[in-house]
């Protein structure tokens, strides 16, 4: 793995101040990545949807200072100073301060907000991580006109990696895959890329309403789940199913096999969480109501020819996707039956998106 790529090898111009604001998306794994090493390499292929709808938006004004050997920053989130988030951010900073010596000369003023409820296993990380990295790329980019915007992409999800394994494939949309993977052309362990295969036309413009099931924070972190997987007992045979899962995947998404579709997306999401379940210590994240709504999906599948089905990331919410074509019969069956196993009735409506965003610079 070649990550000096990334480094920064030409003369930097000097500017006194920048700001830049970029909307960068969640994502949601249809193959799932559970299980790393470090700095951050996954132990299996991934792939996943970009969202449109639930994004993170940040902006970080940089004002010069004197250079020196530690990184000033100031985080707020909605509005109000989080001192909580700042040793995460600080963490990140000190991952990518090898590939952005820039960040020693800058005072930044971290700005960020979200279209969705923070750590409720909406991947809150991968969207407020990600938009971070395309900030310090904006700036880098200014000081140095020689980046293109292909490696602009390219080295923030790298950087964007470092923080949060999923991040990377918060960069770009409609489809990313992120681990190096044999049947995927380009595919890396160090940055995320786009599926670079045709999609069949029934995966164009995707559904995914979100099912706010529990909004609270979650009660295990994904970084702890992660790290329980380096002495799982079944952490091998579940890095192989994973990536022979994703050749799968390749395969289904080229030619629009639903069925196929809905019965690996399911048994992945099912899977993650078996790996959370039978972890030392053994913890669960879903749900009453997340089974309930499980049921009620498989129930709807039935009776209706449907080809809705559902996902779940790490938490208790659950993705229900399904084509356009079925987007107003699900909505009311949505509506009328399974937003009572919400959080005060609340879903996001949601569909496939196609990444970052700078909204002002």
């Amino acid at each position: 793995m070649n990550t000096d790529q990334f480094l920064v090898k030409s003369q930097l111009e000097s500017i006194d101040s920048a700001s830049f604001t970029w909307q960068t998306p969640s994502n949601i794994a249809l193959v799932k990545y559970w299980g790393k090493s470090n700095p951050q390499i996954p132990k299996n292929a991934s792939i996943s949807f970009t969202l449109n709808n639930c994004h993170t938006i940040t902006t970080i004004d940089f004002i010069r200072k004197e250079k020196s050997k530690n990184v000033t920053f100031k985080m707020f989130f909605e509005g109000e100073q989080k001192d909580e988030f700042k040793p995460k951010i600080a963490e990140f900073f000190k991952r990518v301060q090898r590939y952005c010596p820039y960040i020693f000369d800058y005072e930044m003023t971290i700005n960020s907000e979200n279209s969705f409820p923070h750590s409720s296993g909406i991947a809150s990380s991968a969207s407020g991580l990600s938009a971070i990295a395309m900030c310090l790329m904006s700036l880098e980019k200014e000081l140095s006109s020689e980046i293109s915007t292909e490696f602009m992409d390219k080295k923030a999800s790298f950087l964007a990696r470092l923080g949060s394994g999923s991040a990377s494939r918060s960069i770009q949309g409609p489809l990313v895959v992120w681990g190096k993977h044999l049947e995927i052309e380009g595919s890396s362990d160090l940055f995320g890329v786009q599926f670079p295969y045709k999609v069949h036309s029934v995966f164009e413009n995707y559904q995914d309403v979100i099912l706010l099931v529990d909004k609270g924070e979650k009660q295990v972190s994904s970084t702890l789940g992660h790290n329980l997987m380096i002495d799982h007992p079944y952490a091998e045979n579940r890095f192989k199913q994973a990536n022979e899962n994703l050749g799968k995947m390749s395969k289904i998404l080229q030619e629009g096999d639903m069925k196929n579709f809905i019965n690996l997306v399911e048994s992945e999401a099912l899977t993650l969480h078996a790996m959370m379940m039978t972890s030392d210590p053994y913890f669960i994240l879903m749900k009453p109501n997340t089974l309930e709504i499980i049921n009620k999906i498989w129930e709807y599948r039935q009776e209706n020819k449907s080809n809705i089905c559902f996902t779940l990331d790490a938490g208790a919410n659950v993705h229900v996707l399904f084509p356009e074509n079925e987007k107003e019969a699900i909505h009311q069956f949505i509506k009328q039956e399974l937003s009572l196993y919400c959080d005060n009735n609340q879903y996001i409506s949601d569909r496939v998106g196609l990444g970052a965003k700078i909204l002002s610079n």
